[in-house]
């Protein structure tokens, strides 16, 4: 393939996040006294593999979150750009603000603020080698069971063919670009859906516990604990 230019990611970050109790949008949420955007935003700047970080914010937030990460700076460039009312229109927007010469596009979640840099530069790395989309993913460990509208049971798939997945999610320019503009609603959960209606064939790598996401309460302690742990290592070391 030859990918030469350089590597964007975008990280729709214009959600509520009702789940996790009302006041301030899910991404300005609060973890070790850091908005869990900003730490978002820095594990993906920790990778030398990205160069621009593009950031979708909520549009009454827009002025605040571009302070806060002018404030926040790392290495890689940042924007940030007007999201929309949902994940989907947020990336589409994103991608809209894309310099012609990024070649690699990530979509990162906001609500993974803990994600290893490692596995940042392990996706963009996978998709220099050749492939068109690439997704980190867990096994399932618990076991699934398929309902149907009256909530009883109507099969139990094998999990050893099943993956819980993960961001960021790693894409050829021009094959997300085109599975956004040919989307016809807003359906899909994840920017590798949008591709896989496509008919592109998605590669699947290893992820990290550490990139779960946010959406509970409960989740809010584990990320305090998983900071904790590594400010303690820090220290250590």
């Amino acid at each position: 393939m030859g990918v030469l230019g350089r590597t964007a990611a975008l990280v729709p970050a214009a959600g509520r996040g009702e789940r996790l109790g009302a006041g301030v949008p899910k991404a300005l949420r609060l973890i070790g006294g850091t908005p869990m955007l900003v730490h978002a935003v820095h594990a993906l700047s920790a990778s030398r593999a990205v160069d621009l970080v593009i950031v979708a914010a909520p549009e009454t937030e827009v002025d605040e979150v571009r302070a806060l990460l002018a404030e926040q700076a790392g290495t890689a460039e940042v924007i940030v750009v007007t999201g929309g009312a949902t994940r989907q229109d947020s990336v589409a927007r994103a991608l809209i603000n894309l310099p012609h010469d990024v070649d690699v596009v990530l979509v990162h979640d906001a609500a993974r603020p803990l994600v290893p840099s490692e596995m940042v530069s392990a996706v963009v790395a996978a998709v220099r080698r050749g492939h068109d989309a690439v997704i980190p993913a867990l096994a399932v460990t618990d076991t699934i069971k398929s309902v149907n509208a009256d909530e009883d049971v109507i099969g139990t798939p094998d999990r050893s063919s099943l993956r819980a997945v993960q961001t960021p999610q790693g894409f050829v320019r021009s094959v997300l670009q085109s599975a956004h503009a040919s989307a016809n609603d807003d359906s899909a959960t994840d920017d590798a859906s949008l591709v896989e209606r496509q008919g592109v064939k998605v590669h699947v790598i290893p992820g990290h516990e550490e990139a779960f996401k946010v959406t509970r309460p409960i989740d809010l302690v584990l990320a305090e604990a998983v900071l904790a742990k590594r400010r303690a290592t820090r220290a250590i070391g």
